[in-house]
């Protein structure tokens, strides 16, 4: 694995000598530039989001960059709803084709109910605070469930009550099976369910199957970020174990990004129903820091608008000062949970990324009663990711697929 740092059930000193000697070699990269930076304009925002579409990468990745110019092309402001309908012009295309293909292909209506899910996703990206994009997020919540209705099997959209709402989710099971393993997915800041089913697709394959969640805060989750919002979580970890579908002793969770927060508080809060735990570049503690709070909107790994993706998230967080006084609270080191025994854990993180700072990932690595797995790319950015060797889907088919299916022993060889 060039380019990576793999470290299996290592305990104490020699976790932390050997994450020592990555960050050494490249500490935490582009520190002064995410200080000073200012947000990108209109034409660095075309020109870094074209060169994400050119090479697959996130938030971009499985857009076609033909159509991601002509979308780019016709943006003149930074105006969200002018955003919102270049994009969505787009997914409008592949959505009416898509319809009209369903009784007569239903495989290409698939796809393309697919490629519109995907751009009307990105037209409400990184979060829905503007009416054009909130009508994007509502297409691409029905785009994706006409392809979901067209999978074998077909994906199911589970409601579970919670607090007088809803908890809704996508369950996908494999065929046939009395009682199989299950892994409950977790959406980041700007991602949402929708990745989270798609990336676990193929898991079905092996006889694993996945619910996928909307975080705390992001997307139709009932209740926003903030401690204790984790009781949403545990819930729906109830009715999977409730389902007669489901192997009670294999489950397992994913978070990513933010979501490695929540997966992290469910290793030790739910440690004894949990059979295993990813989390991939989770935000521990540092990144919380009232420091790193006012320096968010400088950042450049983050496309755009990181600012108000996080006020969207929180609850209560009216501006950057209350934000800051927020995000502090729900740090785990300051809750006490890095104190506490956790479930077995593969831990996935990028010396380089400047999101999520890699003294968390050392942070979570130290903390609990148990060793724990992890990969390190000490050339990787948030989530680990770079551009040329190790991209979101080498990731999870490399890394994070073949360590869940050990742990929920899955005896199978993962097709490289």
């Amino acid at each position: 694995m060039t380019g990576t740092l793999t470290i299996r059930r290592a305990g104490g000193h020699g976790i932390l000598a050997a994450l020592a000697v990555a960050a050494g070699v490249l500490a935490w990269g582009g520190s002064a530039d995410a200080q000073t930076a200012p947000q990108r304009t209109l034409e660095e925002l075309k020109t870094e989001a074209q060169a994400r579409a050119d090479r697959n990468a996130y938030p971009l990745a499985g857009l076609k960059p033909d159509e991601v110019r002509e979308a780019l092309s016709r943006l003149h402001s930074l105006d969200r709803d002018e955003w919102a309908a270049s994009w969505s012009a787009v997914g409008d295309r592949y959505m009416e084709k898509a319809k009209a293909e369903t009784g007569s292909a239903p495989k290409q209506a698939d796809a393309d109910f697919r490629q519109a899910w995907l751009y009307y996703s990105f037209a409400r990206w990184p979060v829905p605070n503007s009416p054009g994009k909130q009508r994007a997020y509502e297409k691409a919540l029905e785009a994706y469930a006409a392809h979901g209705r067209l999978l074998d099997p077909p994906m199911q959209t589970v409601r579970i009550p919670f607090e007088g709402k809803e908890i809704i989710g996508y369950l996908q099971m494999p065929k046939g099976a009395r009682a199989a393993p299950i892994v409950i997915a977790i959406s980041g800041l700007d991602s949402r369910k929708e990745d989270m089913a798609e990336r676990f697709q193929p898991m079905l394959a092996y006889g694993v199957g996945s619910l996928a969640l909307d975080a705390p805060g992001t997307g139709q989750a009932p209740i926003k970020a903030a401690p204790g919002a984790e009781r949403m979580l545990s819930r729906a970890l109830e009715f999977v174990l409730a389902r007669p579908d489901v192997d009670k002793s294999r489950v397992a969770v994913y978070g990513g990004s933010f979501g490695g927060l929540w997966a992290t508080i469910l290793a030790v809060t739910e440690k004894p129903r949990l059979r295993a735990v990813v989390a991939q570049s989770g935000p521990m503690h540092e990144a919380y820091s009232r420091a790193r709070t006012m320096a968010l909107a400088a950042n450049r790994e983050y496309l755009f608008d990181y600012v108000p993706a996080q006020l969207d998230v929180f609850e209560g967080a009216t501006d950057l000062d209350r934000l800051a006084d927020i995000r502090e609270r729900i740090s785990l080191k300051n809750r006490g949970f890095l104190d506490k025994p956790m479930a077995p854990m593969l831990v996935i993180g990028g010396v380089l990324d400047t999101q999520v700072p890699f003294a968390d990932i050392e942070l979570l690595l130290q903390s609990g009663d148990s060793p724990k797995d992890a990969w390190i790319n000490p050339r990787g950015g948030h989530m680990g990711r770079d551009a040329k060797e190790w991209p979101d889907p080498v990731i999870f088919k490399k890394v994070t697929m073949p360590w869940l299916l050990r742990q929920l022993d899955i005896k199978a060889e993962v097709t490289q």
